[in-house]
Order: C-alpha cells, then sequence, then structure tokens
C-alpha cells in the first residue's frame, strides 16, 4: 500500500500525526479564536500554532542531534521531544 514513494509505516505514522495535530489545532482555534496569545518562559509572546511549530521545530532538532551523536535506539530522544511538546504548550 506504500510502495508507492518508498515509505515505512513509520513515516506513514509520523504524517498521520502531524495532519491529526494541525486538525485539532484548527479545530480548537475554530471553537475558541485568538483566546490562546501569551508571554511565555522563552519571551516570546506566540499562540497556539506558534506552540506547535515550535515543538515540532525542536523535535525535529532533538532527533537529529540524537542521530548524529549517539544513533539508535530512539525512545530516548521520543520521551525528550514528548517533554519538549509539553514544555512548548505549558511554558511557551
Amino acid at each position: 500500500m506504500l510502495t508507492w514513494m518508498a515509505w515505512t509505516w513509520p513515516t506513514a505514522l509520523f504524517f498521520i500525526g502531524l495532519f491529526v495535530a494541525m486538525g485539532i489545532i484548527t479545530i480548537i482555534e475554530i471553537r475558541k479564536p485568538g483566546t490562546s496569545a501569551r508571554h511565555g518562559a522563552l519571551g516570546l509572546t506566540t499562540t497556539r500554532g506558534d506552540r506547535l511549530f515550535l515543538s515540532l521545530l525542536g523535535s525535529a532538532y532533538i532527533f537529529l542531534i540524537w542521530l548524529g551523536l549517539i544513533g539508535e535506539p530512539l525512545w530516548i530522544p521520543l520521551g525528550l521531544a514528548i517533554a519538549w511538546g509539553i514544555f512548548c504548550f505549558k511554558k511557551v
């Protein structure tokens, strides 16, 4: 099913998760528009979308640095990325 672009199931699940996250942010923004701007720990005024972008970008860097320095297993950077995402949505 995924051979048309040489995708693997983890890659497909990543993109499904990405689109689900963007869909959830969109639904929340439609239900409560413009109520999420706040000044956070990094000194930035961010919205929900900004925090999602920062968490995804930071997670990508966490995985790239881990792969560049250590390699496998990827469970530890997954935990770090989840912690970074929670930090972004709670404090940033």
